[in-house]
């Protein structure tokens, strides 16, 4: 069994920065692609970053690049996103995933298993 368990999130006000991470436990799975979903009430789940088995390769949106930063410890079956200069539409639930591939993938139908999202909230 795999489980996925993220933490970090919370209320900060524009302009702050958030650590976000991804401890995974069960069957290993430290050396698969990961990935960070965001979901906003009313709207659907969507791509923020991911990163390849061996975190050589990151994959951003284009509305936090150059403003978040994915990276994984295999050793510790973690994954970070550390999120600077947030904006008010960066609200949403974060979920991390794990994608049974070696390199990462823009669509959430690729990523096999899910932790249960840790919600962040910008104040403007």
């Amino acid at each position: 069994q795999v489980q996925l368990v993220e933490s970090g999130g919370g209320l900060v006000q524009a302009g702050d920065s958030l650590r976000l991470s991804c401890a995974g436990s069960g069957r290993t799975l430290s050396n698969f692609a990961k990935g960070w979903f965001r979901q906003a009430p009313g709207k659907e789940r969507e791509f923020v970053a991911a990163i390849n088995w061996s975190g050589g390769t990151t994959y951003y949106a284009d509305s936090v690049k150059g403003r978040f930063t994915i990276s994984r410890d295999n050793a510790k079956n973690t994954v970070t996103l550390q999120m600077n200069s947030l904006k008010p539409e960066d609200s949403a639930a974060y979920y991390c995933a794990t994608r049974l591939e070696y390199d990462g993938s823009y669509s959430y139908s690729d990523y096999r298993y899910w932790g249960q999202g840790t919600q962040v909230t910008v104040s403007s």
